[in-house]
């Protein structure tokens, strides 16, 4: 009997950068870190000077304001070409 075939969506390869650099707007410290793939932090602590980092207004994680990657899920909107919002309502037409 033949095998049922599935349809599969073609979807463009993208490469996620799983790791970013967080530097501190106070002290300066930076540290590496390892980012949450399918979700955003939204506060890290500064390793340097105990900070609770937050993200800037408009940004949706403390990797997309003070890191040097931003965070999977912008990264994989932008490699498909949407409108790169993150863990927060649609933007309003």
């Amino acid at each position: 009997m033949p095998e049922a075939t599935v349809p599969q969506t073609t979807m463009p390869q993208a490469t996620v950068i799983e790791r970013s650099t967080l530097t501190c707007p106070h002290c300066g410290f930076a540290a590496d870190e390892t980012m949450p793939l399918d979700a955003c932090q939204f506060f890290y602590e500064c390793r340097g000077c105990g900070a609770m980092l937050r993200p800037k207004p408009g940004d949706c994680c403390v990797f997309c304001s003070w890191g040097t990657v931003p965070c999977p899920p912008i990264q994989l909107q932008r490699a498909v070409g949407a409108a790169t919002q993150c863990c927060g309502p649609p933007a309003s037409a």
